[in-house]
């Protein structure tokens, strides 16, 4: 029974009624500075001092029941299992298919507090459309990783990336890639990205963290973990943040705050529950995108990089958004070899925004139009259901590992705009903007997808070297919104065969169906909001994954992805365009090379084309934003003539991407440098660690971003200084 508590992860459902109080609780922070969230150290004090002598130990002669909790161990770059989608917490030299982990000593090593800079690690990602000031928009080999369905809390609940999201509560990040909707539904074949939130373990924690930047950026950040009980089970793990924003453009101000509470109950030998809750809130002002210019005689000319410290928009153009995810899971063991599993959850999120496109100039002079688009009370909700039986069918010399699961999922949105209003503006010699407001009443454009599905899939073990994975997934789709309305019945299976030569090596090939929603008119074309219709994916993959030297774990994939593409016609209408096919070999590396050296790295080798013979313009050229080469390597090393003393360096290749699907101008290709120091020593008896560390340590100025003929400019150097008490 212990092994299927240990094992689990993954369900949801909404609830009927919102959740007043952490808004109201959570303006008492977000609304102040620093010094406010310096209150909440009482909680240090009340948590340690309340049972500080039971949480450590219990009476003499008793014996705890063995628990396992998860987290990873101290220094390890390289994850030993993976919790995403169906094959949660399996190591990864048995999982069919790419897979990236981004462990919390990674986060630590680099003070990553974003998403982008957790997985820059991976290969294929890249920036789409947005530069990064606000929140960041990603894509994994060319595919958009969608906002509302691709991002997954502890492997299951589908959050909303229309805010940035914190990485101080979160244990790893996972990327699963490719194919997902076996166990996912309706999701882009860019791959489903994992955040694991930290939970309470054995030993008590209570952490005091403070970071600033080279711009006057502050955080602080406070970390604490308890188990409470005669035998320890109750965990809670909390984690609270306030802090300044400045990132270096000019015309930048704001904040950013979270709060979040993990908690578990084995309530008995075989029933236990997990709850989360996360509430985090930023508010910045946003940087403005650059279109692209119009194309003459097929060929667009890029305008030179703007200094990577401006900003055309100005301060008051703001962007804040407050997002809130609940999670419930209770597992119940049936008996050695069964268990169920049954997860709800919410996740919501709330914006304003003032976003702003600079359009229409002249490449010579940079003198052009700014355009602002006024979003009020924009909001988006996904609840989620899942429910699922699984065990193990033993057998002599064929073991079955079952799993039968239930989902369903419903997303709304309404993304209201109004009107927008114009300004002049230069690229190069940018001028303050007068505060406006909008000027007619927001119109509401609501939209709703429901998404549901049963699920089967079987791992057969055959004695000890052959692995067979069978699943197929049954679902039905619908999408309601003021224009369109599409449905969607379908049968998708998946399987693969893996053989394991040496138990530290593993060869596998896999073919996987899926179906995905094509993606979603974004604000600036003429059918903004608009969904489009729900398309099939379908991916071959063959690879090897082993474990080498001290722990490193290489893994090299040759995949083959067909699905929709998508362009923009001469309406300025975003369609579907036919098939594209994206092909390549992605090698990763992550792990201790040594035991003073660690590093991850990975590189991506890509075809990618677009496969619409009755579109001239697009056929057989790239899609838009689609890097063919990225690479990226960190490492540390620890010295051992100066104990607690680590050295890190990264360093990040992005290739040259096309602005748009018909491949009328490319963005240049880029690297960045990073540079890092840390140590851990004891000052007073209290274990510390201090920190620095530099991004874009050239200060190099580069296009980061493109797609839907937008551009976006690189942010400039950044230094950061970090502390870490823990008491």
């Amino acid at each position: 029974m212990q092994h299927y508590f240990d094992l689990v992860e993954s369900w949801q459902r909404p609830y009927e009624r919102e959740i007043d109080w952490l808004p109201q609780v959570w303006q008492g922070i977000t609304k102040t500075n620093l010094h406010s969230v310096l209150v909440a150290l009482s909680l240090a004090s009340w948590i340690p001092q309340s049972d500080a002598q039971t949480l450590g130990q219990t009476e003499a002669g008793k014996k705890l029941p063995t628990m396992t909790v998860t987290g990873e161990r101290t220094g390890s770059f390289k994850s030993d299992f993976v919790q995403v989608g169906t094959f949660r917490d399996m190591a990864p030299l048995d999982v069919p298919q790419t897979s990236n982990v981004v462990t919390r000593e990674v986060l630590d090593a680099q003070a990553t507090t974003g998403l982008f800079g957790a997985l820059r690690n991976t290969a294929g990602v890249t920036r789409s459309q947005l530069s990064g000031s606000t929140y960041d928009n990603i894509s994994i080999r060319g595919i958009l990783v969608e906002n509302r369905s691709n991002y997954r809390l502890n492997g299951s609940l589908p959050i909303i990336n229309l805010i940035d999201i914190p990485m101080e509560n979160k244990e790893r990040v996972e990327v699963l890639k490719g194919a997902s909707s076996l166990y996912y539904g309706f999701v882009p074949p860019s791959g489903i990205v994992n955040l694991v939130t930290k939970r309470a373990g054995k030993d008590p924690i209570t952490n005091l963290s403070l970071l600033a930047n080279s711009y006057g950026g502050t955080n602080v950040h406070i970390d604490l973990g308890r188990r409470f009980g005669s035998q320890q089970e109750f965990g809670a793990r909390i984690n609270l943040l306030a802090g300044h924003e400045d990132i270096g453009i000019h015309n930048f101000s704001g904040y950013r705050a979270l709060t979040s509470g993990a908690f578990d109950w084995r309530v008995t030998d075989k029933l236990s529950l997990k709850f989360d809750v996360e509430h985090y809130r930023k508010e910045v002002s946003e940087q403005a995108a650059i279109q692209a210019p119009a194309a003459v005689n097929g060929v667009i000319t890029l305008p030179q990089v703007p200094d990577n410290r401006l900003n055309l928009a100005g301060e008051w153009q703001k962007y804040d958004a407050e997002a809130t995810n609940l999670l419930l899971r209770a597992d119940y063991a049936i008996s050695d070899n069964w268990a169920l599993l049954f997860e709800v959850g919410k996740a919501q999120t709330r914006r304003d925004r003032n976003f702003s496109q600079f359009q229409n100039y002249d490449l010579a002079t940079g003198q052009g139009t700014l355009r602002t688009f006024f979003n009020r009370g924009q909001v988006w909700d996904n609840e989620n259901i899942r429910a699922e039986v699984f065990g193990r069918l033993p057998g002599k010399w064929i073991t079955h590992e079952v799993s039968l699961g239930f989902t369903g999922n419903s997303r709304s949105q309404d993304p209201r705009t109004s009107s927008t209003f114009d300004a002049s503006q230069n690229l190069y010699n940018p001028v303050d903007i007068a505060r406006q407001s909008p000027m007619v009443p927001f119109r509401p454009n609501p939209s709703k997808i429901t998404d549901m599905g049963i699920y089967l899939s079987d791992r057969i073990l055959i004695g000890d070297k052959w692995q067979a994975m069978l699943g197929v997934r049954g679902s039905f789709y619908e999408s309601v919104a003021a224009t369109t309305h599409y449905k969607a019945d379908n049968v998708n299976p998946s399987v693969s065969l893996m053989y394991k030569p040496i138990p530290n090596v593993s060869i596998y090939g896999s073919y996987i169906e899926g179906v995905e929603e094509s993606g979603q008119a974004p604000a600036n074309r003429a059918n903004n909001g608009e969904i489009l219709a729900p398309a099939l994916s379908k991916q071959k993959e063959i690879g090897i994954k082993a474990m080498l030297a001290q722990g490193i774990l290489l893994q090299v994939a040759a995949f083959d992805i067909k699905r929709a593409s998508t362009t923009v016609d001469s309406a300025n209408r975003f369609v579907l365009n036919g098939m594209a096919q994206y092909r390549g070999v992605e090698v990763a590396a992550s792990g201790e090379v040594t035991k003073q050296l660690s590093l991850i790295a990975s590189a991506l080798f890509m075809e990618a084309r677009q496969l619409n013979k009755g579109n001239a313009d697009t056929f057989d050229k790239i899609p838009d934003n689609t890097p063919e080469r990225t690479a990226s390597l960190f490492a540390e090393y620890r010295l051992q003539s100066i104990p607690g003393l680590a050295l890190s360096s990264g360093v990040y290749y992005v290739g040259r991407r096309p602005v748009n699907s018909a491949n009328q101008a490319f963005v240049d290709d880029y690297v960045i440098l990073s540079f890092g120091a840390r140590h851990a020593t004891r000052i007073a008896g209290k274990r510390t660690t201090i920190q620095a560390v530099v991004d874009n340590a050239t200060n190099s100025n580069y296009w980061s971003t493109a797609g839907n003929g937008l551009l976006g400019v690189g942010a400039p150097v950044l230094g950061k200084v970090f502390a870490r008490v823990e008491f």
